[in-house]
């Protein structure tokens, strides 16, 4: 990657996508969504602790099922998407790849809408950002979780029991730039991802169910 790689942030997709809406009526964001997230890294990631991953790599499957969502006038509640890729190896530097992936029937103005909130959820630099669209399922079932990405990818989660036969939860950690969260319920996770040039398989590594807030003001139209 390096230094000189371009640096992209996601928020900057919803600049082409969003159109009028960053002129609409309310001039509010929020979302409020569950994740069904995994990575290649060891139980627990180490990534929220220091500025590399455990590797020279951290590649992820992130799946958002979203409650309640928007950006000015323009709602997107209710809508699934996926956030892959690979974070890289030194944060410093930015991170390396992401894709996201928007379920069919999802608008360009909600596509734009669902880029602007990602760039204030992970408001992180991207060497390369890309875009693409497929089917996508998102269920969880007791401590179990299963998403798919229909002919690129698949998540599943089994939650890790403490001593009380409940699912282990770290709290009191931020989510990168959420404003609040339920809690990491920590899970075993085998994930995989194929498309735009990356194809990653692992098994028995880090995993969680998170639930996720955050709300802000929209920039004025223009700025």
């Amino acid at each position: 990657m390096g230094s000189k790689a371009k640096p992209m942030i996601v928020a900057a997709l919803a600049m082409s996508l969003a159109g009028g809406a960053l002129a609409g009526k309310a001039n509010t964001w929020s979302i409020k969504a569950d994740i069904i997230e995994a990575c290649s890294c060891s139980m627990f990631c180490e990534c929220y602790f220091n500025m590399h991953p455990e590797g020279m790599m951290c590649e992820f499957d992130n799946a958002f099922s979203v409650a309640e969502g928007h950006m000015g006038d323009v709602d997107f509640s209710g809508k699934k998407f996926w956030l892959s890729g690979d974070l890289g190896s030194d944060f410093t530097k930015g991170m390396k790849h992401g894709i996201v992936t928007f379920e069919p029937g999802t608008t360009k103005e909600q596509k734009g809408a669902i880029g602007f909130v990602l760039g204030k959820v992970y408001p992180v630099k991207w060497a390369e950002m890309n875009m693409d669209e497929a089917k996508m399922t998102w269920e969880r079932t007791g401590d179990k979780g299963h998403a798919t990405l229909d002919g690129h990818g698949e998540v599943n989660l089994e939650a890790v029991p403490g001593a009380n036969g409940k699912p282990i939860v770290i709290n009191n950690l931020k989510y990168f730039g959420a404003d609040t969260n339920n809690g990491f319920e920590l899970a075993y996770s085998n994930h995989h991802y194929k498309g735009f040039g990356m194809d990653y398989t692992h098994e028995h590594r880090n995993g969680f169910f998170i639930h996720i807030e955050a709300t802000g003001a929209m920039p004025e139209a223009g700025k």
